[in-house]
């Protein structure tokens, strides 16, 4: 197996536990990446020779290689891809009672490049790197003797995978499901599996969903950025007087109203569809005010150059928040970039209360749920943030 070999102390990082090799990290003295085919496996070694591990390498990315092992000369071959999911199994089996899942989240389960959202006998899958491209089909054949799944979604559509110069076409096996159906929280959602966000559903958000419930009783609930109603249909089901939820798109919203019928029949559902920005702003000055809002934003912070922009509209998006808050209301506030970090999306949520002279006390701290593990020397991997916290004067 070819060396990749790192420059003078460029290994601290990695012998912390950290899984991604940076381009400027590697000497390319003694190891010139170009020599390198995307996906090649190799052993890393530091500037010594010393072995760190094994890798996989793609030169025409920034993060030209990724770990996958500790020892050297290990292959990412068809035994350790499926012991690696085997072991991404047996946590899922002792977490939840059924099958809906992140059973793959990455760097947390040893397989970078590597997401797996499992909805019953079907998987949705997305492979973000040319390394994890190049073992597909070992990939394939792990999950089928793993799993027996009746249809997988190739969910290929993501930047990342431009990134790496892999092609950006969706690709299926077997009979996709029209919808997926995830019982969650005692709830039972649907949501369009090749056309939906992401891998159809956000199994990321579930404890903080069930934390919000716990203050749904008869209140007015406003779920914004609502995709298919996660926050506001689990709200619902606890028993709101009424929820409306708010997004962009509109088959989203039908999802959304659909799931608030079957699962809280008696609860008044309202949706709207636009920016939520506008959407809020109007609402704020018709003077609608709501005892429980969600406000869970996509990422408005994808890369590190855009922090100060995404900044300011997660100030503004708690701000608004703030503003359509009865009073003693609570806000969960959310956010998914993991360039945001904890505290800042904190700072949001309090100075957004300061600023109109009231109060926030944070109820709940949370994150992303144990299906998404965070690799404990890899901070980008914890991505998820969401504060539940009651504002008044």
């Amino acid at each position: 197996m070819r060396k990749l070999c790192l420059k003078k102390n460029e290994d601290r990082r990695l012998r912390a536990g950290h899984l991604w090799i940076f381009a400027n990290e590697v000497d390319v003295k003694q190891s010139p990446l170009t020599d390198f085919a995307p996906g090649e496996a190799a052993t890393l070694c530091d500037w010594r020779g010393a072995p760190l591990g094994s890798v996989y390498v793609n030169p025409a990315s920034l993060i030209c290689a990724r770990l996958h092992s500790r020892k050297p000369d290990v292959e990412l071959d068809d035994a350790l891809l499926a012991q690696r999911l085997e072991s991404a199994l047996a946590l899922r089996q002792r977490l939840y009672p059924g099958p809906w899942y992140r059973l793959c989240h990455g760097e947390g389960d040893f397989l970078p490049g590597l997401v797996i959202d499992r909805y019953g006998d079907h998987l949705t899958v997305q492979v973000t790197t040319a390394g994890m491209e190049q073992r597909r089909e070992a990939l394939t054949a792990a999950l089928h003797t793993l799993l027996h799944p009746t249809s997988i979604l190739w969910a290929n559509d993501l930047a990342a995978r431009g990134l790496e110069n892999l092609s950006r076409e969706q690709q299926s096996e077997g009979q996709l499901p029209e919808r997926l159906e995830v019982p969650e929280n005692g709830c039972r959602f649907f949501a369009p599996c090749a056309t939906g966000q992401k891998t159809g559903w956000f199994f990321d958000q579930r404890p903080n969903r069930a934390e919000l419930a716990r203050y749904a009783k008869d209140a007015d609930v406003l779920d914004i950025f609502s995709y298919v109603g996660g926050f506001g249909v689990t709200a619902a089901a606890a028993g709101a007087r009424s929820v409306t939820f708010m997004d962009a798109s509109a088959q989203a919203l039908a999802f959304a109203e659909e799931n608030a019928k079957a699962n809280a029949p008696g609860c008044e559902a309202q949706t709207l569809c636009g920016d939520a920005f506008d959407l809020l702003r109007q609402m704020r000055d018709e003077g609608r005010r709501f005892q429980a809002i969600s406000l869970d934003p996509p990422a408005f912070i994808k890369r590190r150059k855009d922090a100060a922009l995404g900044l300011a509209a997660y100030k503004q998006a708690n701000d608004l928040a703030v503003q359509l808050l009865a009073p003693g209301g609570i806000l969960a506030s959310s956010s998914c970039s993991h360039h945001l970090e904890t505290q800042s999306l904190r700072a949001c949520l309090t100075q957004a209360a300061a600023k109109r002279k009231l109060h926030a006390r944070i109820l709940f701290a949370g994150g992303q749920g144990p299906d998404h593990p965070i690799h404990a020397a890899m901070p980008e991997t914890a991505y998820l943030k969401c504060f539940i916290a009651q504002v008044g004067a």
